[in-house]
């Protein structure tokens, strides 16, 4: 039942759409029609520019905290559960037509969450993150450089957590997540044409 209970927190705090709210609440912008229509930070970025692109992340991360904390209190075995339901949520948003993001913002919420709650260890978040920005910094590419990091995530946590069983099938689950959800990126960087930043 606590499981059951788990998944459904996560999933509905991660189905909250920030980007689109922040879009139409002070951009007057339903972003799902601009740039790769995609509900996350990348895209909010580039449509919306800077700040908004930096606040859709931080709400992102911060929902997945948030369902990882709330179920804590009750189950720390299942928020683990909590943070993949809710990354799942992001993707296929029930309050925004099953259409969102790509779960990069939220895989780091789920690092974040699992480190302070789980591990009580930042090097599960921290790891990603300078892969992720390493990457970023040779490829200048956000797609390229979202897969290494969940690649470097689940990598590191099997090595780390042999015996925890749960929670590597949990970070498998989610880099399996976010490299299907960049399967047309993946594909434009094997063609040449995939997009990269300007300001790194």
């Amino acid at each position: 039942m606590n499981l059951l209970i788990s998944i459904g927190i996560g999933y509905i705090l991660g189905s909250i759409p920030f980007a689109l709210v922040i879009g139409k609440v002070f951009y007057k912008t339903d972003i799902r029609k601009h740039g790769s229509g995609n509900l996350g930070g990348t895209n909010a970025g580039r449509v919306l520019g800077k700040k908004a692109g930096i606040s859709v992340i931080a709400c992102d991360v911060l929902k997945v905290l948030v369902a990882v904390a709330i179920v804590s209190f009750f189950d720390k075995e299942a928020s683990i559960w909590a943070g993949v339901a809710a990354a799942f949520g992001h993707c296929y948003p029930v309050f925004a037509g099953f259409h969102g993001g790509k779960a990069v913002a939220t895989m780091f919420g789920f690092l974040l969450s699992t480190s302070i709650f789980t591990f009580n260890n930042i090097w599960y978040v921290l790891i990603p993150f300078i892969c992720f920005f390493l990457v970023l910094y040779l490829s200048k590419m956000v797609s390229l450089s979202s897969i290494v990091a969940a690649l470097s995530s689940s990598i590191y946590i099997t090595w780390m957590q042999m015996g925890n069983i749960p929670m590597i099938i949990a970070s498998w689950l989610l880099t399996i997540l976010v490299i299907y959800r960049h399967r047309s990126n993946i594909q434009k960087i094997r063609n040449g044409n995939e997009n990269k930043i300007t300001w790194l």
